[in-house]
Order: C-alpha cells, then structure tokens, then sequence
C-alpha cells in the first residue's frame, strides 16, 4: 500500500480539531516481516539521501517531533534514523530549561542547536513547548522573567506563534527545510502503554507520578496542540499529524515524510570545476604510474 503523505499534511491555514484526525489507520505493511523490509528499506534510502545532503552542503534538515508521552517519539528516532551516519545526524531533546536558558528569550536554547549545512537535525521536543505546555500551565511563564506587559498582552501566545513562524521563515531563506511531526496518539493508547511501563521492570523508570499528572490534563493539551497547528503550519514548514496508536506504522509514515522532504530538495553530487577535474586527472596518473 502506498503511503500518501499529504494525507497526514496540515495545510496552511487550516483549522485543525484533532477529534477528526484518526489516531489509527490502517497498516501500511502486511506482516512483521514486511514492516521490517520496508523501514529497511526507508532507512536505506535515508543514509543515501543524507550522504547527498552532506556533499552537496547547501542544505540542512530540521526534524521536529511533538507529542503526548508514550507516543513514541524515541522510538522513532531510535528506528527510523538507524541507517543514517551519526556524523551527518544530531539529536537534541529538551527538558526543563535551565537557568541560563530562562536568563533569555524563548527560542534561545534551541536556536544554538539548529543543524549545520549538509546535516540533519532532529528535535525531540523544541521550542514548541513554549506554546503548548506553557499554555496548558502557564505558571511556567513567571520563571521567565519576562517583562508584565509582555505576559499580561491578550495577544501574548499570537505573537509566540509569530515569532516561531518568523524563524521558520528565515531559516528556509537560508537553506534549512523544516518537517514537523505530531505523533497523535490516543488517550486509551496512552493508558496501555503506561500500564505496559509499569508491568516491564526494565522500563519503570520511564514512568512516574507526574506523567499521571499530566494525563488529567488532556483536553487542555488537545486544544493547545490545535491552536499551534493551525498557527505554525505553513507549506515551507508543515505539519503532519502521524496516527501513532500502531509504532510501526507512524515509524513508515515518518520515514516516508522524511525521504519526500529531502527528495524535494533535488541535490546532486558536486561536479569539480574544470581546474579541479585536471588536478584529479593528475593525481590518477601518478596513482596509476608503474614503479
């Protein structure tokens, strides 16, 4: 079954209600067998695409992951980016910020981490979470140290959104393409993986009383997440809403994202001027000369 990327696509403009995008779809493989062939075969294709990048050197790629906990965003890192050389890929997952990071403004810490030309970055979380779980508990605003007009504005979160969209904007003029991905996962699929975390001694320690907390407050953060869809997807930055109730299959779409993105940059390998060309020439012959 081909898999239709645009499908999973937040246009520009749209108004997104999260309710009407499917959590689930169905399969994109046939088997765990098939699964594994074809995300082989993505990933393969991805170490190709991701040399290409590198030697053409006038590219970078922004991946950015979003989601609710236990949708799998590791997991997909961990998965998907398994066959692309470590040199030319960098992840980035951001947590509480620390003080020097409140010390300045909300894109800061994550701007210095933007990927290279010729690289591939991946975000796993980012500066998203300056209008999603700070808008879902916006207590975090007072460490911020920001000025009382500013958090006091109504149109406080407007121009967060603005300013995210502005940077997008001017990292695409200078050669950095951005794919951002909402693993959308169901609030029953989270109940089960949590449980599956607390069954699996091996993976208690991914589970704790806060991420409880935080369940309770699912529908606040539904509604911050389709507020900041439809603010921030734009087609030089989209968003793409993954089913992510089935692993493997939001694993396929991704990768599937990914390899479109990049094939939509149409890169080929540099070919040596012609000063070049004759140095190489030269080269050869002394490689090729008998002894």
């Amino acid at each position: 079954m081909k898999i239709d990327s645009h499908s999973f696509r937040v246009s520009a403009g749209d108004v997104v209600n999260l309710r009407h995008w499917p959590t689930y779809v169905k399969p994109f493989y046939k088997s765990k067998y098939d699964y594994k062939k074809l995300l082989a075969k993505h990933t393969e294709q991805l170490n190709e695409r991701q040399t290409l990048l590198y030697a053409n050197n006038r590219y970078a790629l922004l991946i950015i992951f979003q989601a609710m906990d236990a949708a799998g965003k590791d997991g997909v890192i961990k998965h998907v980016m398994s066959g692309v050389n470590p040199q030319g890929c960098q992840v980035f997952s951001f947590k509480h910020p620390s003080a020097q990071e409140l010390d300045h403004d909300f894109l800061w810490r994550t701007t210095r981490c933007l990927p290279e030309r010729g690289r591939i970055g991946i975000f796993n979380r980012s500066y998203y979470e300056e209008v999603l779980i700070a808008r879902v508990h916006p207590e975090i605003l007072t460490g911020q140290h920001l000025p009382e007009e500013t958090v006091k504005n109504d149109a406080f979160w407007k121009h967060r959104y603005h300013s995210i969209n502005e940077l997008e904007k001017h990292l695409h003029r200078n050669g950095t393409r951005i794919v951002k991905f909402f693993l959308h996962l169901s609030e029953e699929e989270q109940r089960k993986r949590f449980l599956a975390r607390i069954d699996d001694p091996d993976k208690n320690w991914k589970f704790s009383r806060a991420d409880l907390a935080e369940r309770k407050h699912w529908k606040d953060y539904m509604a911050a997440y389709e507020a900041c869809l439809c603010a921030t997807s734009r087609k030089a930055s989209p968003w793409y809403v993954v089913p992510a109730d089935d692993k493997e299959n939001a694993r396929l779409i991704i990768s599937h994202v990914i390899l479109d993105a990049l094939d939509g940059l149409r890169l080929h390998y540099p070919k040596p001027d012609p000063a070049h060309h004759k140095e190489l020439q030269a080269i050869k012959r002394l490689l090729t000369k008998k002894t």
